[in-house]
């Protein structure tokens, strides 16, 4: 168990306890979110080390790892990602400075983002913590995602893109990962990093049921002022940050279910939009976040 007595992102002593999220995915287990008064970053107070966290996510529920399209909320995210990994792909030939380049996918689940960049002539290299879902992505697409351990293997400067989609808030070691990415990337290279963001409208509607707390899974809960924080920590810069429109309706149909105990996906959609129209003029407070990001 892990007891933070500084910010885990900033390191300030200027924390104070801020509400209580439950683990509705395994464990049912309650968790007290801390926030830094600081830098404004928010963290889950004792959670499981490294080594004992797997167990939080062994559900068949869990979706980045099994795949599931059990459920309308599943089947509707399925949907919807065939969309988004297009979109994906454009982002990253946009800001990557190059049409076809090499490409890491840390925490790449199944593989589908991996697949659909090697089709698209990038090389590509994927990580993934969890044995079944390496297992997945070699029969599904024909990858070879590696343990997630290799990332400080790696060779410097050799990646023109590297991407983390909703895998930051999971990282355990944040700023060994956030110096060992930028060691990384090429010199005109751009990491993509997509997060929750507890500043949307969705979050304040849900309160301690926000689906995108995800305790204890995510140890870190972001502001866009706590991401700019960590940055300059690291001689990284903010390039662009652009809206996730589509998870406000995917996290405020699931917070309907934890809040109420059955799906309201009328309410919940409605609440999704409202939280996208809230952000329709500072896409800083979408309800997830993509930051593109440089080296300075």
């Amino acid at each position: 168990m892990i007891h933070y007595t500084g910010c885990p992102v900033c390191n300030s002593k200027e924390i104070k306890e801020q509400l209580t999220a439950k683990d509705y995915t395994v464990s049912q287990q309650p968790f007290v979110i801390w926030h830094c008064n600081n830098c404004t970053a928010r963290f889950t107070q004792d959670v499981p080390a490294q080594e004992a966290i797997g167990a939080y996510y062994a559900s068949d529920n869990y979706i980045s790892h099994s795949d599931t399209k059990k459920g309308l909320i599943n089947s509707l995210y399925h949907f919807v990602r065939n969309i988004t990994l297009a979109s994906k792909k454009n982002l990253v030939k946009k800001y990557a400075s190059v049409n076809k380049g090499a490409l890491l996918d840390i925490g790449c689940g199944t593989g589908a983002f991996l697949h659909t960049m090697k089709n698209a002539g990038w090389v590509v290299t994927g990580l993934e913590p969890d044995e079944q879902a390496r297992s997945k992505a070699a029969s599904m697409y024909d990858l070879n995602p590696m343990p997630s351990q290799k990332l400080f293997e790696l060779e410097p400067a050799s990646y023109h893109a590297i991407t983390m989609w909703h895998v930051l808030e999971h990282v355990h070691e944040l700023h060994a990962y956030m110096k060992q990415l930028g060691n990384l990337l090429s010199p005109s290279g751009k990491l993509f990093i997509a997060v929750p963001n507890y500043t949307s409208k969705d979050a304040e509607i849900y309160g301690e049921h926000w689906a995108a707390y995800d305790v204890p899974r995510h140890l870190y809960h972001f502001s866009p002022q706590s991401i700019n924080n960590l940055l300059s920590q690291h001689n990284l810069k903010l390039v662009s940050l652009q809206p996730m429109w589509f998870d406000s309706f995917y996290v405020s149909m699931l917070s309907e279910k934890y809040k109420t105990g059955k799906g309201n996906f009328i309410k919940g959609f409605i609440n999704g939009f409202t939280s996208n129209v809230k952000a329709w003029k500072d896409k800083s407070k979408c309800s997830s976040v993509i930051y593109i990001i440089g080296k300075k």
